[in-house]
């Protein structure tokens, strides 16, 4: 008697599912046409610091131009900091930026500017 009680409320659960309507059947999600991915951006990026001279190369890989440029912060507190001008990396392009600070480097960075197509 306990497996057909237990039997007939499985049978009863799957009857409601199976008369739900269309309508009330999750969907999967699709992406609205012409709403763009999110798109990759970016040079990479890689520095060297030989005393206190500063070289970095930047490559693009993407097919947006990326503006980048170079952020020298000097060691010394009488010594000046730069920022460099910006340098247009265009698509699969690799740009040299150079700087220096008279003494000791503390830190450099590159910041980078998505520019118009």
């Amino acid at each position: 008697m306990r497996l057909s009680r237990s039997l007939a409320s499985v049978t009863v659960a799957v009857c409601l599912v199976i008369s739900l309507s269309y309508e009330a059947m999750p969907h999967e999600r699709v992406e609205a046409p012409g709403a763009a991915a999110s798109e990759l951006f970016g040079a990479s990026c890689r520095s060297r610091i030989t005393g206190s001279r500063v070289t970095t190369y930047c490559h693009n890989p993407y097919p947006r131009t990326d503006g980048v440029r170079l952020h020298i912060e000097c060691d010394r507190w009488w010594d000046l900091d730069s920022d460099g001008a910006e340098v247009q990396a265009g698509p699969a392009q690799t740009v040299r930026l150079t700087g220096r600070c008279w003494k000791e480097v503390r830190s450099v960075w590159v910041s980078h500017r998505k520019l118009a197509r």
